[in-house]
């Protein structure tokens, strides 16, 4: 519901947030402007001596008003004549023109109404309800995704754009929450839909019928600073009833022509004071610091815009088309799809196509439209769910589990849930789970356990569908050839081998870096920047699916830097540990954003066995400002491959990393990492409580063994991997 607040709202109105937010933006430079350019009085100057000297200038003054900039204005008639202008308050004399600024009237008249009047007023007043409840919708969002308020300022992970829209959000939220905000209340004022609220002050019956006082005399004014002025209105000319009206910071009142005496005076009410902030803090009038900080606020709405736009379109094209879908009421078999950026609908297209071939009639849909009542024919029904932020409904399936528990029964068709998520993440498949545990609990019958599908991988999505065949009683095939991103033509520069002596030949094999072109370099797209962590798509010969590998170099380091070991029957790891200097693979880059070595100089420790030295050898490389590294490595034998031994020798020695650790598998007591990381109990143990943040890089079982580890090792301080997870100090790339 909160995402449906937030997408369609700024899809239908981005238009009219562009121009709110740019008008308002450009706006609020002119009160910075005014309070510059216009004469300041000086410090305790009072308004009997401001009036007294602008009446030497113009006896025919009839009011005085000050800006919340400072800028003092003189009205008056001279022969009949009216005259207006900007009062140096040093002297009394005319110093600039007393015409608003035609541009800045231009710009207000568009912010307000969009040249139309009362209607252009309640067209900008939707627009601002709507902005706010895109503002609220949206912090919901953002917190939803970090995790919860407390991981406000944690770090985002997932496309470019979809970063970008956050990082901006955080900035934005408070001014965008201000500005709309108040831009409803000044509208509602406008209108008169809002309570008067101001104090009546009644006009005087008796004065003294005299005239002539001079100013300086009068209590009041002389009394009154500059600063607190508003405005001041004199008395008619030659009209002996009439008085001086003087506005200030504090209220209004009459004052006697003759005598200078106080004839009434009212002072601001709280409305009064609101309604007066309310106005500031919408128009920078009176505070311009805070009018430039939130019209700089304003302009992320355009660049928001822009990154949700992409992330609409990225997530709408990512969603196939499906031929020969079947009507819900005809299908034996219903795919229900949840899906966040649009992924997981390209593996629903490959099921489908594979289940339609074999005869069967299928219908896919998202999860959102669940509807167990339209299934007539259904024998089955098979959910493919992604998760999104710290466990929730990706954007397809949106109520799907609400509707699932306001049904009285489970549905008749038996249920598999397939989750799709990568490993590396804490929050691992967890709505999927979910899923799965509430079909569970309303006795929904199972057609599969439920399964998981790591980091969109085609050979885990053929190994279930497989299995899926086997229960369907008939070959099932599933073929999927993910959309491979642009690619890059990488030639290799060195290599280093190791680890044939262990029966493990393993290379470190570096490319060059591609140039890019100024395109990439603007958009830091493809090769033009990366971290080590990030992940290298190589495309075998032979074959349409990518083999990922994690960079253990960053794009300053001038080089693409892999580590490989030779799998046996790996076509990708064969091919790439017999290149030979000179020889090219083609390639693209995916980002790996939650494993990255975050800036900053919180401790790390690293934590890897074999090839998982890869990116932490790049974590390494790159701490040139001597942040605390440990490093734990297993390896199976020091003569064979104790890969980076040099490079890691030379970085102790720079003060790269503090400590190094290995740990030896080949020797007549087998040492493995988790060993490691038991001999060092007291240590690690400390480090952690103190703040560090832990990162894990090798197979499965290795990570597996370390998390077992680790949980004895906290436990005396009362933690646990999984708290650790959860505030994102423990991260894994596992394989």
């Amino acid at each position: 519901m909160i995402r449906t607040l937030h997408r369609w709202p700024g899809l239908l109105a981005l238009a009219l947030f562009l121009v709110l937010s740019v008008s308002g933006a450009v706006l609020s430079v002119f009160p910075a402007i005014e309070h510059l350019s216009a004469p300041q009085a000086e410090s305790g100057l009072s308004v009997a001596d401001l009036a007294s000297r602008i009446q030497a200038t113009h006896p025919g003054v009839e009011q005085i008003k000050r800006a919340p900039s400072g800028r003092i204005t003189a009205f008056w008639f001279d022969q009949d004549q009216p005259g207006a202008a900007v009062i140096d308050p040093a002297t009394g004399q005319d110093v600039a023109s007393a015409d608003p600024d035609p541009v800045a009237r231009w710009l207000t008249t568009l912010h307000r109404s969009l040249f139309l009047d009362d209607s252009g007023r309640i067209a900008m007043a939707a627009g601002a309800a709507a902005m706010l409840m895109m503002t609220l919708s949206g912090t919901a969002l953002v917190a939803r995704r970090a995790g919860g308020w407390r991981r406000w300022f944690a770090p985002m992970h997932g496309p470019l754009s979809g970063r970008v829209h956050v990082e901006i959000a955080r900035f934005a939220v408070t001014g965008l929450l201000l500005s709309s905000a108040t831009a409803l209340w000044m509208t509602a004022s406008t209108f008169d839909l809002l309570p008067d609220g101001g104090a009546t002050l009644a006009i005087p019956s008796e004065v003294s019928g005299e005239t002539g006082a001079p100013l300086a005399r009068m209590t009041a004014l002389a009394e009154t600073p500059v600063a607190a002025l508003r405005e001041l209105s004199f008395p008619y000319a030659g009209d002996a009833t009439d008085v001086f009206t003087l506005t200030t910071d504090r209220g209004t009142g009459y004052i006697d022509q003759g005598t200078g005496a106080v004839l009434a005076w009212a002072d601001l009410t709280g409305w009064e004071r609101v309604s007066e902030t309310i106005y500031m803090l919408h128009t920078g009038q009176g505070a311009a610091t805070l009018g430039l900080v939130l019209g700089l606020m304003a302009l992320g709405v355009p660049a928001m815009g822009v990154t949700g736009l992409l992330i609409w379109w990225t997530g709408r094209r990512a969603r196939p088309r499906l031929r020969n879908n079947a009507a819900p009421g005809r299908a034996e078999t219903i795919l229900l799809v949840g899906s966040e950026g649009g992924s997981t609908w390209g593996f629903a297209a490959t099921l489908h196509a594979a289940l339609t071939k074999a005869g069967q009639r299928v219908h896919a849909a998202p999860m959102s439209g669940f509807a167990p009542d339209s299934y007539t024919r259904a024998e089955r029904i098979i959910v493919l769910a992604a998760t999104y932020g710290d466990g929730d409904a990706p954007a397809s399936a949106k109520g799907f589990l609400d509707r699932l528990a306001a049904r009285e029964r489970a549905p008749d068709a038996a249920l598999a849930v397939l989750g799709f998520g990568d490993r590396s993440f804490p929050s691992y498949c967890a709505f999927a789970q979910a899923v799965s545990e509430a079909a569970r609990a309303r006795g929904w019958s199972e057609l599969l356990p439920m399964d998981t599908i790591d980091r969109q991988s085609p050979q885990d999505f053929a190994r279930w569908g497989r299995s899926l065949g086997q229960v369907l009683g008939f070959e099932l095939v599933l073929a999927h050839q993910p959309v491979v991103p642009a690619t890059t033509t990488l030639t290799l520069v060195s290599r280093r081998d190791h680890g044939a002596e262990v029966q493990a030949p393993t290379a470190i094999l570096r490319f060059a870096l591609p140039r890019a072109t100024l395109w990439q370099r603007l958009l830091g797209s493809g090769f033009a920047r990366f971290s080590a962590g990030d992940l290298i798509g190589i495309l075998p010969e032979g074959s349409p699916l990518p083999r990922l590998y994690s960079l253990a170099s960053a794009h300053h380091d001038g080089f693409v830097e892999i580590v490989v070991r030779k799998h046996p029957g790996g076509l990708c790891s064969g091919q790439l540990v017999t290149l030979e200097p000179g020889a090219t693979v083609t390639a693209f880059l995916r980002r790996n954003p939650g494993f990255h070595a975050a800036r900053g100089r919180t401790p790390l420790i690293l934590i890897g066995a074999g090839t998982g030295i890869g990116p932490l050898a790049g974590f390494v490389r790159g701490n040139a400002r001597g942040r605390p590294i440990q490093l734990f490595f297993g390896i199976r034998d020091k003569a064979s491959d104790f890969l980076y031994e040099t490079e890691l020798t030379d970085w102790l020695a720079e003060g790269r990393l503090t400590q190094l650790v290995t740990a030896t598998s080949r020797t007549e007591r087998p040492h493995y990492v988790q060993d490691a990381l038991r001999a060092e109990a007291r240590q690690v143990a400390q480090a952690i409580a103190q703040g560090a943040r832990i990162m894990v890089c090798g197979g499965r079982e290795m990570a597996a063994g370390v998390t077992a580890a680790l949980a004895e090792i906290l436990a005396p301080i009362g933690l646990t991997p999984a708290i650790l997870k959860a505030e994102g100090r423990y991260v894994e790339d596992v394989y």
